[in-house]
């Protein structure tokens, strides 16, 4: 039995198969033009709108459509009140028409959900699903560590800390932007990072699990003029970033002591990160299913279907 998955996120075209024989996922990131920080909901709509006849029919190659079971989709970032942005819709709209099509049922989730059940599958830890734990939901526009509770065949996410203000995806791609970086800069960031050899970096303020990273980025823009090296500018972006999230992992798992930790969203695939914390023992998603995927939305309509 197979289920399919759509995820149409602000910046990634997904759609994705799971089954208990194996699963792919096919996604594509959105265009943004030279310079910009992002896309208006109107752009993202028309791209996820060209996208996904192409990606389906890519994935659709690999599977016997009358094996499909469930279809399922991301409707909105997260299951809060209020939560909404337009370009779910269309990723509803071809689940909703393909459900129908094939006259079975159709799963509903939120887009932090997708990532969560993406990150424990990826890391070898499906069983997460079911058990009370930590995650870390560090993305472009969203910097939240979750209390992650079983909800049936899902999960329940409640933000317990993170950031006050921006997402440590805006930090990094507005010092991409400062060093003339195509957007999105993750990947670009953690590689000229690399290279960096001092260990500077701003101590931010964590309280209640909670800390601002506004004021980091008035930092990196001072340090840049100060000394004006890409490479180290990239590492103490990062590192402040990173030493942050550390100090806030550190403090919840005091907290909520013997909870393991998950980490997802496209911040996780940092090397920085991933380095700082090994000692802490976290559960990393595999990089590639760290970035927007719609393979936790296939895994969680996938659920659905079982005992």
């Amino acid at each position: 039995m197979i289920a399919i998955g759509f995820d149409t996120s602000n910046y990634t075209t997904s759609v994705s198969y799971f089954s208990s024989n194996g699963f792919c996922n096919c996604s594509r990131l959105l265009p943004v033009k030279e310079g910009s920080l992002g896309l208006r909901q109107s752009d993202a709509v028309f791209h996820h709108t060209q996208s996904l006849p192409e990606l389906s029919g890519r994935l659709f190659c690999d599977i016997d459509i009358r094996d499909v079971h469930v279809i399922g989709v991301s409707t909105k970032p997260r299951m809060v009140e209020g939560s909404y942005m337009p370009c779910f819709s269309v990723g509803y709209s071809h689940a909703k028409l393909l459900s129908e099509a094939l006259k079975v049922p159709l799963v509903t989730c939120s887009h932090q959900q997708g990532h969560v059940a993406a990150a424990v599958y990826s890391a070898g830890r499906p069983e997460l699903m079911d058990q009370l734990h930590l995650a870390w939901h560090l993305s472009g526009g969203t910097t939240e560590l979750l209390l992650v509770e079983p909800d049936g065949k899902n999960v329940k996410c409640t933000k317990i800390g993170g950031t006050t203000d921006i997402s440590a995806g805006q930090l990094i791609d507005r010092t991409g932007q400062l060093l003339q970086m195509q957007f999105p800069a993750g990947k670009q960031l953690d590689a000229l990072s690399r290279q960096s050899i001092n260990n500077d970096f701003f101590r931010v303020k964590c309280k209640d699990l909670s800390f601002s990273l506004s004021g980091v980025q008035n930092k990196v823009q001072q340090y840049f003029q100060k000394n004006p090296n890409p490479a180290e500018t990239a590492g103490y972006a990062l590192r402040s970033v990173c030493n942050a999230v550390f100090s806030v992992t550190q403090d919840a798992m005091k907290e909520y002591s013997g909870l393991p930790v998950v980490f997802s969203g496209g911040v996780a695939s940092n090397s920085m990160l991933r380095s700082l914390l090994a000692p802490l023992q976290p559960v990393f998603a595999t990089p590639e299913y760290s970035t927007d995927n719609a393979l936790g939305v296939a895994i969680i309509a996938h659920r659905t279907l079982e005992g």
